[in-house]
């Protein structure tokens, strides 16, 4: 039997929901945390489990989708969904102001209605008395297919009205877009599992909608903005089309945050500049902007011509896909030793921009595309992106179309080009003598937690390195103090102290630093130190093999990978070697077992403001104890230490019932065990 509380705590759980999913999507005014809207969702879906008979088909919970369909219902559009007519320029568009008003016999300057053309796919929502019972595909205008199941995960897409006095019946239009980041994420996604990455958001939205398995659409970020109401009934409030899609918005439909009414043609063209210059920040992909005569009655009036109603246009913008032809492949090595392959194109105008170059990301790509030399390629740009190229066309493959290899080695400096089991990106080995990474290397190197060079920031890389002073980070043991006094702004005093603070950083060098400092991929602070631990000395960590190397405590095949070819590569053994030459020699040590450690296995969380000793200060005593420093709390989480205006992860931490330190009990645990935390007398 349910309890007498139980249906009213569920039906406040679900206004509650609701409400929050309007002030989010419709208002954009989210009024709690995400968190705080989990917590209270998982509240329902407990209730609703424990009492299956309380649960509606309009409940927050009910959007994870339905069975998997074998295919798709037809639907016949009672009101046609028509295309619009174009205005690729503003001469065509005072055209079509024109003949708006001669139609209606009018001089006076007519009142539209205007917002950005949203690149998605058209979507008709039919609501009876305020319940969702249809979603369906603009098809061919006529008929359309029957997506209920599959907009009903939506989130932007209400299953229940908001207000009381809902209309009989209600068909709302709109476009369900995806956001860039969603897409961006979406396409992470489908890499890390294999898949082949979407080419477009309209095209991932497109394919998101029309899956069989609802699940997967529920997976999927997808949104809904409403444009127009096509059918009503039961409810007389439709004037004008401005205070139509208010009466939507009301109702708890979300409509584009940037519509806007407009009085005339020069008024509409302000608004296309203004939409136009804005068009990147925009979250979502737009092709143009639309425009509508405001006044229904004077819409009935001028009607429709062909498959378009004449009281609405699209005004365009600039196309972001264009076809071209592929002339070469070049590759390209980034500052952190990245081979990228750049194509080189025919120039063609993309998006207003003449683009002649385009990224291909990595020869995963190239191999997915299946691109050859002198395919005929479509070309992708939006805003300031860089442009890429998205897809081939095939059918105009020329006969003796190349195919692309990956080149030998690094076309920068020879090194030999490494690419890890189960990554996309190859990299240059050669970290320490390679030009196209030599400001990163030395900047790394010279940073606080590696060799902590006082004075030595990053202008003062770049100034060093483009006078040709420093060509790898032991050039800079020989620097001279009149060498650094000849840069701009450095006077002879600062070079003084610079070149002191550089020959003092390799004294009394700590192995981890050392090998830290080196920018060896993915050996951070808590690797480095693992292996200096381990090994105790710089030859013994050169010449470990993988097998001595996976034996180490936090370091696994692919870091033993990327440290045995680092030392492998004779260009960085020879800057190690000047460096040692220059002084610059780390301490020796003894092995030590890390499993002997008082805080080995553990795993520390730092959070909050910590006033007497900073986070780095912290995590190096905890990481010489054995631990390991962790960002985020989970059930694995020793202990959590909480500064001043601990938040989340505070909360988390109580939630797991992890242990958790002030600043005061920290430093207690620390003196307990036999350690000092520098910084913390200050």
């Amino acid at each position: 039997m349910v309890a007498d509380t139980v249906p009213d705590d569920v039906k406040h759980l679900r206004d509650q929901l609701n409400d929050w999913s309007y002030r989010y999507y419709v208002l954009d005014d989210p009024a709690v945390p995400d968190a705080e809207y989990d917590r209270l969702f998982r509240q329902l879906q407990a209730l609703e489990r424990a009492h299956p008979e309380l649960v509606t088909p309009d409940s927050p919970t009910q959007r994870v989708g339905d069975a998997p369909l074998d295919g798709f219902d037809e639907v016949r559009h009672e009101v046609p969904m028509l295309s619009l007519g174009n205005a690729f320029d503003d001469d065509e568009l005072s055209a079509f102001d024109r003949r708006i008003r001669e139609r209606l016999g009018s001089e006076q300057a007519v009142v539209y209605v205007a917002e950005p053309k949203l690149d998605g796919l058209a979507v008709s929502l039919v609501y009876q008395n305020g319940h969702l019972v249809r979603g369906a595909t603009r098809g061919d205008g006529q008929r359309g297919e029957d997506i209920t199941a599959n907009v009903r995960t939506i989130r932007s897409v209400p299953l229940t009205l908001r207000g009381t006095g809902l209309p009989a019946l209600i068909e709302i239009r709109g476009e369900v877009v995806m956001t860039h980041a969603g897409f961006d994420a979406l396409n992470r996604s489908q890499q890390e599992k294999g898949l082949k990455p979407f080419a477009n958001p309209r095209n991932a939205a497109a394919g998101s909608l029309r899956q069989l398995d609802s699940a997967v659409t529920a997976q999927r970020p997808l949104e809904f903005f409403a444009y127009s109401v096509a059918r009503l009934e039961g409810e007389d409030w439709q004037e004008s089309q401005w205070q139509q899609l208010q009466r939507v918005r009301e109702l708890g439909v979300r409509v584009s945050p940037e519509v806007s009414t407009c009085t005339g043609v020069d008024d509409l063209l302000a608004y296309h500049a203004s939409i136009l210059k804005r068009r990147d920040e925009l979250p979502y992909d737009i092709d143009g902007v639309v425009y509508k005569v405001n006044d229904l009655h004077a819409q009935e009036l001028l009607g429709f011509v062909s498959r378009a109603p004449r009281w609405a246009i699209a005004h365009k913008f600039p196309a972001q896909e264009e076809i071209t032809r592929l002339l070469d492949v070049e590759w390209q090595v980034g500052r952190t030793g990245a081979i990228t392959p750049v194509a080189r194109l025919e120039p063609v105008q993309v998006g207003g921009v003449t683009v002649s170059n385009a990224t291909l990301h990595n020869f995963d790509e190239i191999q997915r595309l299946d691109l050859r030399i002198g395919d005929s390629v479509v070309i992708y740009r939006a805003g300031d992106v860089i442009p890429k190229v998205v897809s081939v066309i095939a059918e105009r493959r020329p006969e003796k179309a190349a195919p692309i290899s990956m080149p030998g080695a690094c076309p920068v400096c020879g090194s030999e080009i490494f690419r890890a089991e189960g990554e996309a990106v190859a990299r240059c080995t050669g970290g320490l003598i390679c030009a196209a990474q030599q400001k990163e290397a030395i900047k790394h190197f010279a940073s606080r937690r590696a060799m902590d060079i006082d004075g030595l920031g990053d202008k003062i890389v770049d100034a060093l390195v483009d006078a040709g002073l420093v060509a790898d980070v032991a050039d800079l043991y020989a620097l001279a103090e009149a060498d650094v006094a000849g840069l701009e702004r450095m006077g002879e005093k600062s070079a003084a102290n610079l070149v002191a603070a550089i020959r003092t950083s390799g004294e009394n060098l700590a192995l981890e630093r050392f090998l830290f400092a080196l920018g060896i991929r993915e050996v951070g602070e808590a690797t480095a130190l693992a292996l200096a631990n381990h090994f105790g000395a710089l030859d013994k960590v050169m010449s470990a093999d993988e097998d001595a190397l996976v034996a180490v405590s936090d370091v696994g095949p692919v870091v033993a990978s990327h440290i045995r070819h680092f030392f492998a590569e004779p260009h960085n053994q020879a800057v190690i070697a000047k460096l040692r030459k220059a002084g610059v020699e780390p301490l020796e040590r003894e092995p030590l077992e890390v499993a002997s450690l008082p805080l080995a296995d553990q795993t520390w969380v730092l959070t909050g403001t910590l006033t007497r000793f900073t986070r780095d200060q912290a995590k190096a005593v905890l990481q010489s104890l054995g631990a390991k420093v962790a960002g985020s709390v989970s059930r694995k989480t020793s202990c959590v230490v909480a500064g001043e205006s601990a938040g989340s992860k505070l909360d988390k931490a109580k939630e797991l019932d992890v242990v958790v330190l002030d600043e005061q009990e920290f430093l207690q645990k620390m003196d307990a065990l036999g350690a000092r935390v520098d910084g913390a007398d200050a």
